[in-house]
């Protein structure tokens, strides 16, 4: 078969097309999970724990069960039986402690009953009606430890503690980033059917196959008995890429009664018992010559854990690739806490981790007298110097030098409090990006129909990031079929299994599939084509047709109309596609494969009022090919935004006295809204990397985040002169900085 005319496809892949769910999301038609109303559907509500360590005594539930609508009353009495996840298993869960498993108390709002009845309302008032009586120990939900000289070696080169007694010019800095809430829009819901010991689960997941295979883990059911639908998210932020106790806990009522129960779980549990960032604490030593060679880096980092499990938060993730310096070592440790178990957060580790790192740069060229983008572009490594391999394709420079022409770094003066508009003090930060680049197994199933419209299916799942719309691309790009004319099936385990969404993986994965199963129907269609007895192509070879435009023709001249493809199917031609992890690549651990970028960014500070925000941004982006600009611009400023909320609004406060998060409401755990957005200009270099896939396409849902809280208080120094290496910036820590003209 010859391959599509690509000069005619170039409307497709590549261009900025709109979502094509997005009339959908706009008109409410969109269903997701919390939006499902099946026949006798039940509502149920847990009770969370008051304390974050200790023993639960008695739970009395005499006064709650006899309040109107109440059904029924769960505790670990009478839920019945779950199941631990199996560690070894290849399953994923950050909490393998089934729910209401014992009496012990290991977190606060750790889930200690479940109230069912006929409306959330009823339930609500039943849940706080329930009297829990506890044997309380005293928590520990401090983190002032730091990171210390012990701890597990991540990566070393050289001798990092001999060059760094010899460095001309040294420093040693320390810094911190706080616990952080993911807080997508959308709460975290279960809707659970079970009908004749099998279940069917509308869940809000970022990983629908992983999902299903931990519920039948914990159901104790054979994997084949459940079926995980998540039709639309409303974002996650990854935390809602593995199955939490409330998904099981509704899974078990419905079990039990023999009704639907829907479990939606309100925005206070959001911040107990579905998983946070987890709180850094960061040392960078590093030494360079008095020209800016960087000669010894050392990244020690602190995160913390629950008591029962334990999630990596490594902030050393880029540390050992991004610059080039022969003497290096990361190392890490952890310590537990009386806290629910922390998650992987957009960016995980990498995001603290380049806080640290970045900051720690922009110090070293203030201390250099050095402009922060040379002594950058000074540092830029010729391989990966970690592995000792060459990188698949590297436009970190590229990324920086398009980056400050368009921002007008040129313009910038070294003073701090220098740049004055008006009555504001203006400062300018950079600081580079990175993340991984990495490929997941996926499949994926196209159909071209008798109707002349394609479906494309898969068992993965639209974040919000356009994943619906890219994979109709890939369809259009191969058969030259509008988008109006495709249909995407997504976030049902009845299709062919697909990758999660998270880690910036999901396009990069499916690509290859979505394509390998477009060119397997075509040629099934180009095959019922030259078997039709009734038509033009009857007894041809299949390799002098191509499928272009929504139609089959002869490759010779005289047919250069072709026939429309529909007119020629006795019945639907179907492809499937596989693509395998990149870890099993013929070439893997050859190549280095990241993502990279810069941002520059523009705070303005008002002493007289203590008014500070972030005015200005240009990021530049080197993500591979980028399929859909519109939706990846789109990825991208919204995570410049939470990066503005990172830098300076976001934090999650324990209570030291019984463990609770006091921030714990959008009114006192603040996220940056449309007031917070600044004037953003997003640049993709748009370099395809076909180390990764055919289209050279990675994934950008982390770039955009990954370095750019550095990159604010950066520029915070320059306009105030004062360094902030705890996130996120108190205003009080500005105060003191007044700079006069």
């Amino acid at each position: 078969m010859n391959a599509p005319d690509r000069k005619a496809m170039a409307a497709m892949v590549g261009a900025g097309h709109s979502r094509v769910d997005g009339a959908l999301k706009v008109t409410g038609r969109a269903d997701y999970t919390a939006d499902q109303r099946l026949d006798g559907m039940v509502h149920a509500l847990p009770v969370g724990a008051t304390i974050a360590r200790g023993t639960v005594r008695q739970v009395d539930t005499a006064s709650a069960a006899a309040m109107p609508g109440v059904i029924k009353i769960y505790t670990r009495h009478n839920i019945g039986k779950l199941h631990r996840v199996d560690k070894d298993s290849g399953v994923t869960v950050d909490e393998h402690r089934p729910p209401l498993h014992d009496d012990l108390v290991r977190y606060y709002g750790q889930y200690v009953a479940l109230v069912v009845a006929d409306t959330f309302a009823h339930a609500k008032a039943a849940a706080d009606a329930v009297t829990v009586v506890y044997d309380a120990e005293a928590p520990d939900v401090g983190m002032e430890a730091q990171p210390g000289e012990s701890g597990e070696v991540d990566s070393e080169r050289g001798d990092p503690d001999a060059a760094y007694s010899r460095g001309e010019v040294r420093l040693d800095q320390s810094y911190s980033t706080p616990v952080q809430a993911h807080n997508p829009i959308e709460l975290h819901a279960s809707v659970a059917v079970c009908e004749d010991g099998h279940y069917t689960l509308y869940e809000t997941s970022q990983a629908v196959v992983n999902h299903r295979a931990a519920m039948a883990q914990m159901l104790g059911v054979p994997v084949e008995r459940v079926r995980v639908i998540t039709h639309y998210l409303g974002s996650g932020f990854g935390g809602k890429l593995w199955p939490w106790t409330h998904a099981v806990l509704a899974a078990a009522a419905a079990r039990d009664l023999g009704r639907p129960v829907k479990l939606e779980i309100t925005r206070q549990m959001m911040f107990q018992t579905v998983g946070h960032r987890s709180h850094t604490r960061q040392r960078i030593r590093l030494s360079a010559t008095r020209a800016g060679r960087l000669s010894s880096l050392r990244h020690d980092f602190l995160y913390y854990a629950s008591r029962f499990d334990h999630m990596k938060e490594n902030c050393g993730e880029a540390t050992p690739y991004l610059y080039s310096v022969p003497n290096l070592r990361v190392r890490s440790r952890y310590e537990r806490r009386d806290m629910a178990p922390a998650t992987s957060m957009r960016g995980p580790g990498a995001v603290p981790g380049l806080f640290a790192l970045e900051s720690a740069i922009d110090e070293l060229a203030c201390e250099l007298g050095m402009d922060p983008v040379a002594l950058r572009l000074m540092n830029e490594p010729q391989e990966d110097e970690s592995l000792a391999v060459p990188f698949s394709t590297r436009h970190l420079v590229e990324c920086l030098t398009v980056g400050a022409r368009r921002f007008g770094w040129d313009r910038r003066t070294r003073g701090v409090g220098s740049i004055w508009r008006g009555d504001e003090i203006l400062g300018w930060g950079v600081a580079s990006a990175s993340w991984l680049a990495k490929r997941l197994p996926a499949q994926v199933r196209v159909t071209l129909r008798t109707d002349g419209t394609a479906e494309v299916a898969s068992a993965t799942q639209d974040l919000g990031t356009g994943t619906y719309t890219v994979l109709a691309q890939m369809v259009g790009e191969l058969t030259g079929l509008p988008l109006s004319r495709i249909t995407v099936r997504l976030g049902d385990t009845d299709l062919p299994p697909g990758p999660l969404s998270g880690g910036s993986m999901a396009t990069g994965s499916l690509v290859p599939a979505a394509a390998q199963a477009t060119r397997a129907a075509i040629a099934q269609a180009l095959g019922q084509a030259v078997k039709r007895k009734d038509g033009p192509y009857h007894g041809r070879s299949t390799a002098d047709l191509v499928f272009e435009a929504g139609k089959i023709r002869a490759t010779d001249a005289a047919d250069s109309a072709g026939v429309r493809f529909e007119t020629l199917l006795a019945e639907s031609a179907v492809g499937e596609g596989k693509s395998g992890s990149s870890d099993n690549d013929a070439d893997a651990g050859k190549l280095s494969l990241h993502s990279y970028g810069a941002h520059f960014v523009e705070v303005a500070w008002q002493p007289e009022i203590a008014r500070l925000r972030v005015s200005r941004v240009v990021t530049v982006i080197d993500a591979g090919r980028i399929i859909n600009p519109k939706t990846g611009r789109n990825q991208i400023e919204g995570a410049l935004i939470m990066g503005v909320g990172m830098a300076l609004l976001e934090e999650t406060r324990y209570d030291a006295r019984n463990g609770a998060p006091v921030t714990s409401n959008l009114a006192d755990y603040l996220v940056a809204t449309h007031a917070d957005a600044p004037a953003i200009d997003v640049v993709f270099l748009d370099h395809p990397d076909t180390a990764l896939n055919e289209l050279g396409a990675r994934g950008i849902g982390e770039i955009g985040l990954a370095g750019f809280a550095a990159a604010v208080t950066s520029a915070v120094h320059h306009a105030t002169g004062v360094r902030v290496r705890e996130l996120p910036v108190h205003i009080e820590d500005l105060l003191k900085a007044a700079p006069s003209r």
